[in-house]
């Protein structure tokens, strides 16, 4: 998917692709298949993820069914433009926890040519726009939304809903933390506990 040249070969520009949607929707694993699909390319890749995100490994991306891809974790988005030499692709996962510099460096590694590919939750536990994914998926040339399966209703899911009472916005879990619900049934849940 997009790996196809620009039609006019002396515009030598990449550009940023962001797939986002709720916890359980898939993102990882599409991240994972558009990189491999690049390595099979031939072409030079380089993953990276935030240093906080070690639910399944400290190094590698995971995705909830378990397939995985090498990766570098890095402490702050200004550490990806500095690691990210001579490739063709740059994947970035879990990008709602970098800070606002990753719009920067996503730009400023499109506009050398690279082609890159980012992974995150647009929206936090509230329901609200996570971090900076909104300022990725303005300036994103392709935006993919993927969508989990409502665990209340069956229907598709694109809210992450906190199944603790722990108020911070960012806090790691599992499906024993969160689930995926869907419009209506994260509104109920809301209107329940407020």
């Amino acid at each position: 998917m997009f790996l196809e040249n620009t039609v006019n070969p002396k515009e030598q520009f990449g550009w940023i692709e962001v797939i986002c949607g709720s916890m359980f929707s898939g993102k990882t694993e599409e991240l994972i298949r558009r990189l491999k699909r690049a390595q099979i390319a031939k072409q030079r890749i380089e993953i990276f993820k935030p240093t906080i995100d070690t639910r399944y490994n400290d190094e590698d991306v995971v995705s909830h069914d378990a397939n995985q891809i090498r990766s570098t974790p890095v402490p702050a988005a200004a550490n990806i433009r500095l690691l990210a030499n001579d490739v063709d692709v740059v994947g970035i996962d879990e990008a709602q926890f970098f800070d606002d510099e990753i719009v920067n460096v996503c730009n400023d590694l499109a506009n050398k040519g690279i082609r890159v590919i980012v992974a995150g939750l647009d929206m936090d536990f509230k329901g609200k726009p996570f971090g900076p994914m909104p300022y990725l998926m303005a300036t994103a040339e392709y935006v993919t939304k993927v969508h989990a399966i409502c665990t209340k209703t069956g229907n598709l899911a694109h809210y992450s809903h906190r199944k603790t009472s722990d108020e911070k916005q960012v806090m790691l879990g599992e499906n024993d933390a969160y689930e995926p619900l869907s419009r209506a049934a994260f509104y109920k849940e809301n209107v329940k506990n407020n």
